[in-house]
């Protein structure tokens, strides 16, 4: 597994410990971290995107309740939320990450820990948060 996919799966697991037990981000990442042992290229840019989800929680979750009309934050599946909270901290904050490198590894991390329809569901909603934060999308 590349290092950037790896670090999007521990800041991915990070935020779905964080969002089930209620922990603080940054001590859930440090346990995974302790966990997995990863090189320090993982560290340091899972530690990037934990970072900005636990700076900018409130605007990345109002971005996603604006989006997703139909689907309040708290009816959405943990694994599916944590998921679309670390996918749009990359989007919006990471722009140096290619916005469909971004969307394909959120959607694949979705369909390995999600159910059957997390991946279309994923994609929808980064879908919208791609291109309004970065409209040269088209």
């Amino acid at each position: 597994m590349n290092p950037r996919r790896q670090a999007r799966e521990v800041a991915f697991r990070a935020c779905y410990q964080a969002d089930v037990t209620g922990d603080a981000l940054e001590r859930c990442l440090a346990e995974i971290l302790e966990d997995v042992d990863p090189s320090e290229d993982v560290r340091r840019f899972a530690a990037a995107l934990v970072g900005s989800l636990a700076r900018h929680g409130e605007e990345i979750d109002a971005s996603v309740t604006r989006i997703a009309t139909h689907w309040p934050l708290g009816r959405m599946a943990a694994t599916d939320r944590s998921v679309i909270r670390i996918a749009a901290a990359e989007l919006l904050y990471h722009a140096e990450t290619p916005t469909r490198v971004a969307l394909d590894e959120a959607i694949e991390i979705a369909k390995k820990y999600g159910m059957e329809n997390s991946g279309a569901f994923v994609n929808g909603i980064l879908d919208r948060i791609a291109h309004e934060a970065r409209p040269s999308l088209g």
